[in-house]
């Protein structure tokens, strides 16, 4: 890996370089995009059917798009038992932690005839995008379905792509029917995001469409938000290590490399305030390298991404980090937890040596869907907050409203709108 003393300049250089990654700066793309989705949206089932044959290489109809029971069953056939086990051990803690984000309406009443509170409501309908192409990610099931379901929401439907028989993988349905999907269908990319936005004759509606997936994913969820909402448009993966003289080489080699696999477009960063650990650490990252089954895909993503910058103190490194505001930040410090009161901008917070980023992916149980290419700023990880809306209660008895309906009626004048002030004027003529 690139080796770079840590400047304001080195600095500004790489925060661009990574900007280079958003799904923003893929404008190319959005016109083909946009067709796809108008197509669906006038065409509905036939048009989805058609570039589910052109691009999937798969008969689908009205008639098999949706994933039967029997096929269900099929895939727990097909799974390694040992393997659903740790999916329902996973979903203990993932289901654990998010209910601890359940939030609960609330009314707060007075003596003077006042009631003001936040009604809260689960979405009724939502969409989760499954990715099935060059890799397939049940635990990303399990962090989108499971927050929904804890939320409350009355119906989550599943959209993943099939395989040229029309089948889907048998992992991603057994991670489905655990986590507690209602329905799932066999359709993938652009099409199947405006399937869930618009509604065909097969696949319904949502509310909101939430899922990982490929650059035609994430402008399809782009083109579609205003008409259902969406969880964010989410980049290439990412971790950035924050690391002194203290931490074990291997450990942050093999970390930075658990993410530089997922694709060419990902981002591997150490920050250090050793030489020595920066060394070692690029050559423990060609180490391994040499024996990972996805080593060109590494290669590519370290040439293209990957850095290890070199800092004068932790204050500039930690500085560093909130500019860069990664989706993973891992602090490998003497001192983690006074490092970690530091941080303002990262997506999740790996504190110590032993608490590598795949133990968040897979099954501590905070949500894996988190915040890319600097949005970690002003975004939050997937959550119960996300399946949920909140209406605000107001009541006024006459009495409350009569003590204050002069302010009221000379407010609204002030900003020239008289239906406004006549509203309240008209319930205290004399």
């Amino acid at each position: 890996m690139r080796i770079v003393s840590l400047t304001e300049e080195s600095k500004q250089n790489l925060l661009e370089n990574l900007l280079k990654r958003s799904p923003h700066n893929y404008g190319e793309f959005e016109e083909r995009v946009a067709a796809i989705v108008e197509d669906v949206r006038n065409r509905r089932d036939e048009a989805v059917f058609e570039y589910t044959r052109k691009f999937d290489k798969a008969e689908i109809t009205a008639d098999n798009i949706k994933v039967t029971q029997d096929e269900v069953e099929a895939a727990y056939k097909e799974v390694d038992p040992s393997l659903i086990e740790v999916i329902r051990k996973a979903l203990v803690n993932i289901r654990s932690y998010h209910e601890k984000q359940r939030k609960y309406s609330w009314f707060d009443s007075k003596p003077d005839g006042t009631m003001l509170g936040q009604k809260v409501t689960p979405l009724a309908t939502v969409g989760v995008y499954v990715p099935g192409g060059k890799a397939v990610y049940p635990s990303s099931v399990l962090m989108n379905i499971v927050p929904a379901k804890v939320a409350g929401v009355d119906k989550i439907i599943m959209s993943t792509p099939c395989d040229a028989q029309g089948k889907v993988n048998p992992s991603t349905l057994v991670a489905a029917k655990e986590a507690g999907a209602d329905e799932i269908y066999k359709a993938g990319g652009a099409q199947a995001i405006a399937a869930m936005a618009f509604g065909t004759q097969s696949i319904p509606r949502v509310d909101k469409i939430v899922g990982p997936g490929n650059i035609y994913v994430a402008l399809a969820k782009k083109a579609v938000y205003g008409f259902v909402n969406i969880d964010s448009i989410a980049g290439p993966s990412e971790i950035l290590v924050l690391a002194d003289g203290t931490a074990n080489p291997g450990f942050v080699a093999a970390d930075l490399l658990s993410q530089a696999e997922h694709d060419e477009m990902a981002s591997a960063i150490l920050i250090t305030t050793s030489e020595d650990l920066a060394k070692k650490v690029s050559e423990e990252v060609d180490k391994f390298t040499q024996q990972l089954s996805r080593k060109e895909i590494i290669r590519k993503s370290l040439e293209n991404f990957g850095y290890i910058l070199v800092a004068e103190n932790m204050d500039t490194a930690i500085e560093a980090a909130n500019d860069i505001a990664s989706e993973h930040l891992e602090i490998m410090t003497s001192n983690p937890f006074e490092v970690m009161t530091k941080i303002r901008n990262a997506g999740a917070i790996f504190i110590g040596e032993y608490s590598s980023e795949p133990l968040g992916d897979y099954f501590a149980g905070p949500n894996h869907v988190l915040p890319t290419n600097g949005t970690a700023r002003f975004f939050s990880p997937l959550s119960v907050d996300d399946f949920i809306k909140k209406s605000s209660i107001v009541y006024y008895s006459k009495q409350a409203l009569e003590t204050i309906h002069e302010d009221i009626e000379q407010f609204a004048k002030a900003e020239q709108l008289t239906a406004h002030a006549n509203s309240i004027h008209v319930r205290f003529e004399k």
